[in-house]
């Protein structure tokens, strides 16, 4: 071959290899784009389905730290209420002591002066001794049989550890163990229960004072974030839209994506907030998906791109993603000033009432229609007289 044939058959294979593929021949580079797309779509898939695994099994293991301390508040409201019974049982037995103090002096005067026989001196003796001694015979220096009945059923919350036996961990002292191991004797719904906080922490909710107007009239404000550098946000969670998301996107000035407007669009939505109208947030139950926030214990945030999967997966239905409109936002220092002038209850509460109007079971016991209400009547107390003296307008308002 002359140099010349060379170099014209060289340049025509340098041509066909830079020419593009078509249809017929191999097309390695798509095959590996392709192949990619569906790797990473099965991850994420995978990823979802372990993300509402781990929610389950929480749910299921009993592992929320939040309903945990709501048990030991109640128990604690129980103890305060037991406290004051026995307080009165005291008050009178202590007046009983008393009077029969006082009936031994005068009886012990009136025998220096008068001439009681020895009989009357033993039965006022008899009166003044323990009933314990007087019954089995024993004096202070006798050894305590538990036979003799004492301290049998005198069970207490501290009767789980032994008197006196050392607290294992080092880190907290005995008071602090029985806290922590003693498992709480009284049973809440954990479908429904709400208590008083008395610090702000992400997952904790705002409840509006009654005397509060304005946008924020009786509203409830679940905290997302909380620092005290960078200030607050939080999502108004029980203003409900007329409507669902596809008709609000649509009427009001929005970024949301169309695929997402129509794999949505029957979600509900809800005013969040007089910051950024024009974003919306999702609030639901479904797991900590890529992309999204535990802000506690079966409450989640954002991860809109995987929630649209799962509903093209038939894995989760619109209605049980919440999408919340604007949202709420505090400078560092102007959350506490206002808590402090008592515009807003702190409160923690469950799952269900969170997410309530994010496909959330509603029961018997539920007032479906006002959650602002429905959460201080949880609380007990005088949030319950607040939320009977001032309910009524509902959750459903005229937004501006």
């Amino acid at each position: 071959m002359s140099p010349t044939s060379y170099l014209t058959a060289s340049a025509l294979v340098l041509l066909a290899s830079n020419s593009p593929t078509t249809a017929f021949a191999p097309q390695p580079t798509k095959i590996a784009k392709t192949s990619h797309r569906r790797s990473t779509h099965l991850q994420e898939s995978k990823d979802n389905d372990r993300a509402r695994m781990e929610k389950s099994w929480e749910h299921m293991m009993g592992s929320d730290w939040r309903e945990f301390r709501a048990k030991l508040v109640a128990q604690e409201q129980l103890d305060m209420v037991g406290g004051k019974k026995n307080s009165a049982k005291q008050t009178s037995a202590s007046s009983k002591k008393e009077e029969k103090i006082g009936n031994f002096i005068s009886g012990a005067i009136s025998s220096i002066f008068s001439k009681g026989d020895s009989s009357k001196e033993k039965e006022t003796a008899k009166e003044t001794a323990s009933p314990t001694a007087v019954k089995e015979g024993i004096n202070e220096s006798s050894p305590v049989d538990i036979f003799d009945g004492v301290d049998v059923g005198g069970a207490t919350k501290f009767s789980k550890i032994e008197f006196n036996s050392p607290c294992d961990d080092p880190f907290m002292d005995e008071e602090e163990c029985h806290i922590v191991y003693d498992e709480p004797h009284v049973q809440i719904d954990s479908h429904r229960w709400a208590h008083p906080l008395y610090h702000v922490e992400p997952g904790c909710i705002l409840i509006a004072n009654e005397k509060l107007g304005g946008v924020f009239h009786q509203t409830v404000v679940l905290i997302i974030d909380h620092t005290e550098s960078a200030g607050s946000t939080g999502i108004v969670i029980n203003r409900p839209f007329p409507g669902n998301l596809i008709k609000i996107a649509s009427d009001t000035d929005s970024n949301i994506d169309l695929s997402l407007k129509m794999a949505f669009s029957k979600a509900p939505v809800s005013y969040g907030g007089p910051v950024m109208q024009d974003q919306f947030s999702t609030l639901h139950g479904f797991g900590e998906v890529n992309g999204s926030k535990k802000v506690c214990p079966g409450v989640f945030v954002g991860g809109s791109s995987q929630l649209m999967q799962e509903v093209r997966r038939n894995h989760l239905h619109p209605t049980e993603v919440l999408f919340v409109k604007g949202h709420a936002a505090w400078v560092p220092g102007q959350l506490t000033r206002e808590i402090e002038k008592g515009v807003w209850y702190i409160a923690a509460a469950s799952a269900d009432l969170i997410l309530r109007y994010a496909g959330a079971p509603v029961s018997k016991d539920d007032n479906p229609s006002d959650l602002w209400a429905d959460i201080l009547s949880c609380m007990g107390d005088k949030y319950e007289d607040i939320a009977t003296t001032h309910s009524g307008r509902g959750d459903e308002r005229m937004l501006p």
